[in-house]
């Protein structure tokens, strides 16, 4: 263990370059150099994660089933998909394929490129961000604690990109209407990598699961602008090798807490 004066000079950089502030409603407002991100409260609670729908346009349908009690702790969650200035800002380098606009979303990341992003982004700011469990970001697309009708055919153009209206590429960040939440772009854009690695549903409860400690694909979730409008529900799940890095892969990050994060 290092002493605590050591601990207390190695803060000393990062609380000079770091600025978090939280507003009335406990939105979380960061920034890194001239590049901002929010993060929004999300309260824990317990819900229904999966589906018993059977949707056989869906070849991976039954990944989705059966649909389980899951309770979930509280976290903060990215408003918006991380940006490519965000990217740029932590990583040096940009590997989308769209580069036109400061806020469109990073793609063409890897979960091994999301997983570094997310530990230099930590080490940077002084706390730990890191993926979204598939459980946390489910919930959060459902609305948390609060709920919400589900995104469907019906009202999905103004909730997001997708196959009908992206004309084939990504588009700025925050343009259509966030869920309950304030989150944006949670069915459309781009999908989105999670921690976990791919396994099949159980039917027993559970609280805050990890999902399995190895496997061999990594979750994805969210539509993205390729989508049809059936793989853009909150349950919907794809998966690849963690290694794989197309145009439509991106990623959003969660905060547990605002503990800072101190090395041993």
């Amino acid at each position: 263990m290092k002493p605590l004066w050591f601990i207390l000079l190695a803060l000393l950089p990062l609380a000079a370059t770091k600025a978090q502030t939280a507003d009335s409603a406990g939105v979380l407002h960061f920034s890194l150099g001239n590049v901002e991100f929010e993060m929004i409260p999300v309260e824990g609670g317990t819900f229904m994660m999966g589906t018993n729908v059977v949707d056989k346009r869906k070849p991976t349908y039954e990944a989705e089933r059966p649909a389980h009690e899951v309770t979930i702790g509280s976290f903060y969650m990215s408003r918006f998909e991380v940006t490519q200035p965000l990217w740029v800002a932590v990583m040096g380098s940009n590997p989308s394929q769209w580069q036109d606009n400061d806020s469109l979303p990073v793609e063409q990341v890897s979960w091994t490129a999301a997983q570094n992003f997310v530990t230099l982004l930590s080490q940077m700011l002084g706390y730990t961000f890191r993926l979204p469990t598939e459980a946390e970001w489910e919930y959060a697309a459902k609305g948390g604690n609060q709920r919400q009708p589900a995104i469907s055919a019906d009202n999905l153009y103004d909730h997001a990109w997708y196959c009908a209206n992206s004309k084939g590429r990504t588009h700025p960040v925050g343009q259509k209407a966030p869920n309950v939440l304030g989150l944006y772009d949670m069915a459309g854009n781009v999908s989105e990598w999670c921690s976990d690695w791919m396994s099949t549903y159980q039917p027993t409860s559970q609280t805050n699961p990890q999902g399995p400690r190895n496997g061999e694909s990594r979750i994805l979730r969210g539509g993205n602008y390729n989508s049809p409008s059936y793989n853009c529900t909150a349950t919907d799940r794809s998966w690849y090798l963690p290694q794989s890095a197309y145009q439509y892969f991106g990623l959003r990050i969660v905060l547990e807490s605002l503990e800072p994060l101190i090395d041993d």
